[in-house]
């Protein structure tokens, strides 16, 4: 079921609203004349966001929350209803990542990964769901990633908590069919590589500049894909052709799409330089915050052309083998 009333109408919660995909949602969304709810650790990064919002056309209600604590999630759904009357749609988008061999990740470290990325997001479910129930029905939306879907090296928390939160949201979706809540739709969205300021605050282990495993997208194409989603809830949405093809690789033939994937990301989302400082924000925010972009350039551009000659390539390569498996258990049929 899709919003009970029109999107210039609604009210929206964004948790993770400081940067990237969450502030290019906020925008995307206030540009439509939405009422934003927006929600991080910095309040500001917040407060930069809100006034961009404000400058498109939407109100914007600045609202600081840690989504590791769950009496702060619910304060943060409460001041949304007491402020607008009703929330209408809530996206769990806050993540922080912490980038290395699982066995050189401080177990602290995948702690408040797990606590920030799976965590985070049942607290914002559980605080949102009685909301949009009262509001008649809404859309909650899950900011998963491929990396629900496929995995990638150095990258074990991250990875945990996506696939988890996918789980999750099949599972609600499940209990939510059969109690008979059927006017409460639950997406997940699966982007590619974002050029987002994550791989920079991503806690480092390995020694060397992280970058995104290209091709990369903006993060407005993600946003473009919440509001879709907002418009017309699917189960699932894959945000970047690239996103999509490793998908398909890893159902078609997992074996071979495992090594292909592990093998290019590994060589992909280290740069040239040397990276010194290992916290990045897993446990303390970035103040600077409201950036969108965090990777670009011309660098940025040719391994983009050359990662999507490569992954078609592998896609190529999947299929042919997907294709000689299944002529193969015909003959022996």
């Amino acid at each position: 079921m899709a919003l009970t009333r029109g999107l210039p109408d609604a009210t929206v919660v964004i948790t993770g609203a400081s940067s990237g995909i969450g502030a290019a949602t906020a925008y995307a969304l206030a540009g439509r004349g939405v009422t934003v709810v927006l929600a991080a650790r910095s309040e500001a990064a917040l407060q930069r966001v809100a006034e961009r919002c404000r400058e498109r056309g939407g109100q914007a209600l600045v609202v600081p929350t840690d989504v590791t604590d769950p009496d702060a999630v619910e304060l943060l759904a409460a001041r949304a209803a007491d402020e607008f009357g009703r929330i209408d749609a809530w996206i769990n988008n806050a993540a922080v990542g912490t980038v290395g061999l699982f066995d050189e990740i401080p177990v602290a470290e995948f702690r408040r990964v797990v606590e920030v990325n799976l965590l985070g997001t049942v607290h914002g479910t559980r605080a949102a769901l009685p909301w949009l129930t009262a509001a008649g029905g809404g859309v909650l939306i899950n900011n998963a990633s491929v990396l629900a879907e496929v995995a990638m090296p150095y990258q074990s928390a991250y990875n945990a908590t996506k696939h988890a939160i996918r789980g999750l949201t099949d599972t609600l979706r499940q209990e939510l069919r059969v109690t008979g809540r059927r006017n409460i739709s639950l997406c997940t969205v699966l982007p590619a590589s974002i050029d987002t300021p994550f791989f920079r605050h991503a806690a480092n282990h390995t020694g060397r500049e992280l970058t995104p495993p290209p091709p990369v997208y903006p993060p407005e194409m993600v946003a473009e894909t919440m509001v879709r989603l907002l418009r017309r809830p699917r189960r699932e949405a894959y945000a970047g052709g690239a996103a999509r093809l490793m998908g398909l690789q890893w159902r078609l033939a997992p074996a071979l799409a495992e090594r292909t994937l592990g093998w290019y990301t590994a060589r992909t989302q280290f740069g040239p330089g040397v990276r010194l400082d290992a916290t990045g924000n897993v446990f303390t925010p970035d103040s600077t915050g409201a950036r969108t972009d965090g990777w670009s350039g011309r660098r940025g551009q040719l391994l983009r052309l050359g990662a999507a000659f490569g992954l078609a390539a592998a896609g190529t390569a999947v299929g042919t083998v997907a294709a000689i498996n299944r002529r193969s258990r015909g003959t022996r049929s």
